[in-house]
């Protein structure tokens, strides 16, 4: 889900307000979708709100994706501003596809 995000100019308290009460109930603009390259060893995610001391937390959303995970040859190698890397397997094998979430 996301989470409404008032300009920096905003003087409404009531879409303050609402900001707030989103963030509180755990909503964020700091999610997404990967799915890992095939034929490659690395995975490059785009994202505006990854920063250089961002960590990216996975959820498998396949069973190809959590056999990935579970086998153990996947690990972010790389974190930047706006992005991050996947350093994972290289495999011919498709779907595999996690949600992710940024924190920090």
């Amino acid at each position: 889900m996301t989470a409404f995000v008032p300009g920096i100019a905003e003087t409404d308290l009531k879409k303050i307000i609402l900001a707030i009460q989103q963030l509180a109930a755990g909503r964020s603009n700091a999610t997404g979708t990967v799915t890992l390259s095939t034929g490659s060893a690395t995975t490059v995610v785009s994202d505006a709100n990854c920063a250089a001391g961002s960590v990216p937390l996975f959820t498998p959303a396949t069973a190809n994706a959590a056999t990935e995970l579970g086998n153990g040859t996947m690990y972010v190698s790389a974190v930047a501003n706006g992005s991050f890397t996947i350093t994972h397997a290289n495999s011919a094998t498709t779907g595999r596809t996690f949600l992710y979430v940024l924190q920090g």
